[in-house]
């Protein structure tokens, strides 16, 4: 006759239930240690969705380091660089140079901006006091100091941007450079 399984027999009755409770502690730690590099991952992942963009303030204007007083009534144009936080889809880079405008103040005591940047081929425009003009030296080309363009060369007039003059004598401006080549005033991202 077979002798009956006594190993099954002899085992103390709790231990089923303690093996169960290692199971599933072994499986709830196993989980743990496995969810934090997951959540990890996917904070770094979506960070730059849900991160604020740095340098201009919410309405897109930047504080000029000229002031309306320091532009002269009719005068030549004041080159200013354009220096803000640069993003990118990972970082923040501060103070850095990101283009120019030349700001001059008419009569009316408003501001014109002009970005600094050719619409032909976004060569940097220098302007010629004693012609009163804005020239671009890689194809010779001019602008009037309204901005418009003196020959067919450039697709389009010198890229305006939008100026405001903010507690009695501030200069702010919403700098943005554009696509050259084209006829239309395209924004670059």
């Amino acid at each position: 006759m077979p002798q009956p399984d006594l190993e099954l027999h002899d085992r103390p009755q709790g231990e089923p239930r303690r093996s169960f409770i290692t199971h599933v502690l072994a499986a709830g730690i196993g989980l743990l240690v496995g969810a934090v590099p997951a959540l990890s991952g996917l904070a770094f992942f979506l960070d730059p969705m849900m991160r604020k963009k740095a340098g201009a303030t919410g309405d897109g204007f930047l504080k000029m380091p000229v002031a309306l007083d320091a532009l002269e009534v009719d005068g030549e144009p004041q080159l200013v660089k354009i220096i803000m936080d640069r993003v990118d889809a990972w970082n923040t880079y501060l103070q850095q140079p990101v283009g120019a405008v030349y700001l001059r103040r008419t009569e009316q005591d408003k501001v014109v901006a002009f970005n600094s940047r050719c619409p032909h081929l976004g060569c940097a425009v220098d302007y010629k006091p004693s012609e009163k003009i804005y020239f671009c030296p890689c194809h010779t080309s001019e602008f009037k100091l309204d901005g418009t363009k003196q020959n067919e060369i450039p697709p389009r007039h010198l890229d305006s941007l939008e100026v405001q003059i903010r507690n009695g004598g501030e200069v702010w401006l919403k700098f943005q450079n554009f696509r050259a080549t084209t006829p239309e005033k395209i924004p670059v991202a």
